[in-house]
């Protein structure tokens, strides 16, 4: 039995550069009737250009599992640390990039 449980386990490498992480106070998002794309992007005040730090591209599925494993892991963080405040006050970016998108 441990050996079947071996061989159906998938070991994830992470290199030493991916796991310092990109910060991300930007996320745009787009979609296909195929695919989303989350562009991650560094906005920094009082700069008028940001780039994209990182594009994830997901098949709809994988974007549904990606909103419920989020929901699952924000809802255990404000369980664990209180909600959560958002500021309603912000100003959303003035970005139009001609398909359906939102931010978060």
């Amino acid at each position: 039995m441990d050996q079947d449980q071996n061989q159906n386990q998938l070991q994830i490498e992470l290199s030493e550069e991916m796991a310092e992480g990109i910060y991300s106070n930007l996320a745009i998002i787009t979609h296909s009737n195929s695919e989303f794309v989350i562009d991650f992007v560094r906005v920094m005040p009082g700069v008028p250009k940001a780039k994209v730090k990182s594009r994830i591209v997901l098949t709809p599925d994988h974007a549904k599992r990606l909103l419920m494993a989020l929901n699952d892991n924000v809802s255990k963080f404000e369980d664990m640390n209180g909600d959560i405040a958002i500021n309603d006050a912000s100003h959303p970016f003035p970005m139009n990039f001609g398909g359906p998108t939102g931010q978060a």
